[in-house]
């Protein structure tokens, strides 16, 4: 659907995020960053999610030999439960924790973005939310999604994209944000900034 006029480095090693660039047809090199995600401070969760998908981009540009004329885009995805940033969890009981707060409630999706071009410092960043409600859950349930092993490398102990989608209830807002890229303000930031553009037709 497009293509790039300019290299695109993905700063995360999220196989969630890179399918999503690759279905719109995005080319981009994969070098995952080393920023950790799991110290949020309190404050403002969209200026959290924002502060992490800008270092991560950062740390990444500038590694030694790293190409000064690519972009580089970070990302970062919170889950937050009345005021509560419940990030991804640490072993099997904070995992069951999560899972209990938001049993029958609904919550909020942040995922921050920044695309970072080294040559002249130029940061572009956006913060989508998305609301998410989960439906009530029986014990047996909780426990029979941990055996999966899907929670544990996802904020607030889910995936919507995968077997977790059996817990959601109804999602308001973008789908792609809750799955850890918001595609359509993203992509619209993409055309905007001349990194790619529609691939051409052959009608």
């Amino acid at each position: 659907m497009y293509r790039n006029k300019m290299p695109l480095v993905l700063a995360s090693a999220s196989p969630r995020r890179r399918e999503l660039l690759g279905l719109a047809g995005i080319e981009f090199e994969i070098i995952p960053s080393a920023i950790a995600e799991t110290n949020h401070a309190p404050g403002d969760p969209a200026r959290s999610a924002l502060g992490f998908a800008r270092e991560k981009a950062e740390n990444v540009a500038r590694r030694p030999g790293a190409d000064a004329g690519r972009w580089y885009l970070g990302v970062d995805t919170i889950v937050i439960l009345e005021g509560e940033i419940l990030g991804k969890p640490r072993d099997r009981e904070q995992a069951r924790r999560f899972l209990q707060k938001l049993a029958g409630r609904g919550h909020q999706v942040i995922s921050g973005y920044c695309l970072f071009w080294p040559v002249e410092g130029k940061r572009v960043e956006k913060a989508v939310r998305s609301e998410v409600q989960i439906r009530a859950l029986i014990p047996a349930e909780i426990e029979a999604y941990l055996d999966t092993d899907e929670p544990y490398d996802k904020a607030g102990a889910y995936a919507a994209q995968g077997m977790g989608a059996a817990l959601v209830e109804a999602i308001a807002g973008s789908y792609t944000n809750v799955v850890g890229l918001p595609m359509a303000e993203l992509v619209s930031d993409l055309l905007r900034l001349g990194i790619i553009e529609p691939r051409p037709g052959h009608g």
